[in-house]
């Protein structure tokens, strides 16, 4: 699993699949056992987490189940399918959220695995799928272990539903809560009398044998609200309405009828034996469609398509899937039904609603409104959408299912294996005289709801479950050739754009060949001058069967669509050039399309673009890369000398001036760092004290506070460790490591010449303000050589060697001419004034920096970044993305694929021949190049592992050993 943080910020494992062989044997048998059950089965169904969506491994839910007791066992314990799915990786920050998130988790066990849980564990047949998955995962169902068709039942009437089914509606005779509404007192239920024969006279008077005839059965089909006016012709003779059994029959008559059987009316005398008599209960007959090309074309359609396919000798025939049957209390069809049949009646204001509302719910309900669970609606929007044909041709398109079909009969689809002559018969149509701008209102109205149905489809599509379904009904693609091959007129161009928008959400699930119609369709799009046209068209090309296993080959491209995407790849169009280079990475990716390339276009020009492209969108980037870190030099008790030019200036300076001048000389300000009161005035007299004719009245008392008067943040305090004895400091200041100009505060600089060797070398120390006091006081001082008047020195030859710091250059004495190593002093020494001299003090914000701080050593480095995306499992690696990846790809398919061409062998013959140099393609296009192609590979990272280091390497090899041959 995934690591990543959870809840409170605790790495977690996220949850996800683990495709091992036990996990595939598992999907397969409960894919199996789904298909023979009948019922809906998703493999990897899919929860939402704080981390995403994730799909979940049914393998690990339904061994987690077992293991935890089973499905009933965990529904007793309260928060268990919470805690579940937190061992299963899965988690949500809010208790709102995990709700959700358990509840899902454990309707997907209820759904996939509740019944196979039952027939893999106990080896029982599981619940019918009516009172199982037809239901909800609720707990007042009851354990899913025992439940059966009565005990379900009666647990649905315990559980109080208010709303009966069809069947346990009440009659009109059965009193109901509306009685006791109205006022009306509550009747009493009906009493069961049993049969009694007559026992009178069987003549009967002329009067009453009119009575006694059977009327004819025509109040049977009535409506209860009528009974009232044929009740009289079903009452026996001499009818008492207090005579119960006159009652009854009464009631029953004005529910079936008139009824030809005789009722005595003396019941005195009846037989006894029928009062034991219970009425048979009903019982429901479950019914099967039968898929006929009329109400499920799709899959009477794969059924044609199975039979076809089974040999006569075949002995075992997979069962087809049997459809999914309404739940048990279906009260009647929702909108989405009510939607398709309307589509279906061929009513032209039902379709209207309907097609009103598809486009809204298909916007709106995209990610759920799928084909498959509503049959029929796929064929009823594209019977709809053949009608465009009527309107612009003399045609009427129809769909055949019978898999017979008579090329005859130019008006009849193919709806099992699709038309293949589709172009030549819409090319044989006469077309009908339609103004583009002015119409009937029938005519635009018919239109209208022909691209409401077309948009259907183009917004259900998006979906990619729905795509996949839509590959499968041949006759799309029949209508998507006829609406592409409409006449160019304004009116169509929003039913051709939706059309293009289906074929590319499609043909990533479809294998077109070169002789295709939908495929020699899209590739005519692309002589179309419409932008939008030629970009959805490019799309759909390039992704045909991206899904699957075969490979596009895209044979039998036009040249002159070859030449209009070389063309486009000249725009400044970001958006066309990516759709042409995918186009070109799929077309170069086969031997024989590089060789068409060849001849099509002019490679020589073509090669140089696209690597001009592999900078698209780039800019220079300049990062500084740390080599060493910034360094604070320790705190020191040593103060530095006071250089010789400021010592002159500050002797004949009075006091406090003088002290102040020399604080903001030899010490700056810093918050970790303090100095002991003695050090610091016992530095101060030993700069001043031994000169003759200093005059310092400054008791050391005063000194301290003129150090708070100088630095603002410096405090004198007494600190104290432990074992140690107390000292007096001052807090906030430290000595500078080279003295500072109090007024330029400009630093100087330290001289480094070694005055004598051994273990502890001694050096000068001295500090100058400028390198051209430093230079002339080492050629005076350590060199010993004069320097005359105007500047210049005798240049003679002398033994002399650098000792300057660490040098190495001269590190023994060698005989030279003294202006070669005053040359060489030169670059020890600063150049020149390190900042302009300025009037006055300068101010605090343009100080330098602080004296005790090494700078961090740096390197400057510039590359060249384009476009990239970061991949989130590893947020460190950046990926290369966009026009260049693009580009570079296309030149590595075109480098690998063209020495395989038939041209490389006929370029390599007429170089040796004219010549007698061998150098193919590769060496033709990618030589005059190469030197780019290298630059690339140095300054752009994220190309490197995208094929430019490959593309570069075996150019670079091939190119180098026919060199070599040649030499």
């Amino acid at each position: 699993m995934a690591r990543a943080r959870g809840p409170g910020g605790i790495e977690v494992n996220v949850h996800e699949i683990n495709r091992s062989p036990e996990y595939n044997d598992f999907i397969q048998k409960l894919t199996a056992f789904h298909e023979e059950r009948g019922t809906a089965f998703e493999p990897e169904p899919r929860l939402p987490t704080m981390h995403g969506h994730v799909n979940v491994d049914l393998l690990q839910l339904y061994n987690a189940v077992i293991n935890k007791g089973g499905y009933d066992e965990l529904n007793k314990i309260q928060k268990a399918w919470g805690q579940l799915a937190g061992e299963l990786g899965m988690y949500y920050a809010d208790n709102k959220g995990m709700g959700q998130l358990s509840f899902q988790l454990k309707q997907d066990f209820y759904r996939y695995l509740s019944a196979y849980w039952i027939k893999d564990r106990y080896n029982r047949d599981p619940p019918p799928k009516e009172i199982l998955e037809a239901q909800s995962c609720a707990s007042k169902h009851g354990p899913v272990l025992t439940r059966t068709m009565e005990n379900f039942k009666l647990s649905n009437r315990r559980s109080g539903e208010e709303t009966p089914t069809r069947e346990e509606r009440p009659t009109e005779s059965t009193p109901t809560s509306a009685n006791r509404a109205s006022g009306r007192l509550r009747e009493a239920p009906p009493q069961r009398v049993p049969f009694q024969p007559d026992t009178g006279p069987s003549r009967q008077t002329r009067n009453a044998s009119h009575h006694n005839t059977p009327a004819p059965n025509t109040a049977s089909n009535n409506y209860l609200g009528n009974q009232s006016q044929h009740n009289h012709h079903h009452l026996p003779q001499q009818h008492n309405p207090n005579n119960p059994l006159h009652v009854i029959q009464a009631q029953q008559a004005a529910l079936r009828g008139a009824s030809s059987h005789f009722t005595p009316t003396n019941s005195e005398l009846a037989s006894r034996l029928s009062d034991s008599f219970e009425p048979r209960t009903p019982f429901s007959v479950p019914l099967r469609p039968v898929h006929t090309p009329g109400n499920n074309p799709v899959e009477f359609a794969k059924r044609q398509r199975f039979l076809k396919a089974q040999t006569p000798g075949a002995g075992n025939v997979q069962h087809l899937a049997r459809p999914v049957l309404p739940p048990v209390g279906y009260e009647g069809p929702n909108i989405y039904t009510r939607c398709l049949q309307a589509l279906r009646s061929g009513i032209p204001a039902e379709q209207a609603f309907a097609l009103n509302h598809l486009v809204k719910i298909s916007y709106e309900r995209g990610d759920k409104y799928k084909f498959d669970s509503f049959l029929g609606l796929a064929e009823g929007l594209i019977e709809k959408a053949l009608e465009v044909g009527g309107l612009f041709y003399d045609v009427h398109w129809q769909v055949s299912y019978s898999g017979e079909q008579d090329h005859a009969n130019i008006d009849v689809l193919d709806g099992l294996e699709g038309t293949p002559d589709i172009l030549e018969r819409i090319r044989k149509l006469a077309p009908k005289s339609v103004l583009d701008h002015l119409q009937p209102a029938e005519f635009s109205d018919h239109l209208l709801r022909i691209t409401e149905a077309v948009l259907t489809m183009r917004n259900m599509v998006m979906l990619q479950e729905n795509a996949i379904y839509m590959a499968e009904v041949y006759p799309l693609k029949d209508v998507l050739c006829i609406i592409l091959d409409l006449p160019d007129l304004e009116m169509l161009v929003e039913i051709k754009h939706f059309a293009l928008d289906i074929a590319e959400q499609v043909t990533p699930w479809l294998l077109l060949h070169s002789n295709d119609p939908l495929y020699r369709t899209l590739l005519a799009q692309l002589n179309s001058t419409d932008r939008g046209t030629i970009l959805t068209a490019l799309r759909a090309v390039s992704r045909i069967s991206m899904n699957l296993d075969a490979t596009n080959k895209l044979q039998g491209v036009p040249v002159i669509v070859l030449q209009n995407i070389m063309n486009w790849l000249l725009l400044n169009d970001e958006e066309l050039m990516d759709a042409c280079l995918d186009f070109m990475y799929q077309y170069t990716a086969v031997v024989a399309n590089v060789e068409s390339l060849l001849e099509a276009v002019n490679m020589e020009n073509l090669v140089p673009h696209l690597v001009r492209l592999l900078a698209h969108g780039g800019k220079r980037v300049k990062e500084d890369r740390v080599l060493l870190p910034e360094k604070k030099e320790p705190c020191s008790e040593e103060v530095p000398a006071l250089p010789v030019d400021l010592l002159e200036k500050l002797r004949n300076t009075d006091e406090p001036q003088r002290c102040f001048q020399w604080l903001k000389t030899l010490f700056e300000e810093d918050a970790e760092s303090h100095i002991t009161q003695i050090a610091i005035w016992q530095a101060y007299q030993g700069s001043f004290g031994a000169l003759t004719g200093v005059r310092s009245n400054l008791s050391a008392a005063d000194f301290i506070r003129n150090v708070s008067h100088v630095f603002a943040n410096a405090r004198a305090q007494i600190i104290r460790g432990p074992g140690e004895v107390q000292r007096f400091i001052i807090e906030g200041i430290r000595a500078r490591v080279v003295p500072c100009h109090f007024e330029t505060r400009e630093d100087y600089t330290r001289c480094q010449w070694r005055l004598s060797k051994g273990n502890v070398p001694r050096r000068c120390h001295q500090f100058f303000l400028s390198g051209e006091q430093m230079w002339h006081h080492i050629v005076t001082v350590h060199i010993s050589a004069p320097i005359g008047e105007d500047g210049k020195i005798e240049n003679k030859e002398m033994a002399m060697s650098c000792e300057w710091g660490d040098c190495v250059r001269y590190p023994t004495p060698k005989k030279m001419k003294l202006a070669e190593l005053t040359r060489h002093i030169k670059t020890h020494v600063p150049a020149g004034p390190k900042r302009p001299q300025q009037d006055g003090v300068e101010p605090a914000s343009k100080r330098q920096r602080k004296s005790f701080i090494t700078p961090a050593k740096t390197m400057s480095l510039t590359w060249e970044k384009t476009m990239i995306t970061i991949d989130e499992r590893k947020p460190s690696i950046e990926q290369a993305a966009g026009i260049p990846l693009s580009a570079v790809l296309v030149l590595r398919n075109i480098a690998r694929n063209i020495v395989k061409t038939e041209s490389e062998e006929e370029l390599l013959k007429e170089n040796e021949t004219s010549s007698g140099e061998s150098g193919g393609w590769n060496e033709k296009l990618f030589r005059p190049v190469m030197a780019r192609l290298f630059e690339v590979m140095t300054e752009n990272k994220a190309l490197v592992g995208c094929g430019i280091m490959p593309l570069s390497a075996s150019i670079q090899i091939e190119l180098t050993w026919k060199i070599y041959l040649h030499v």
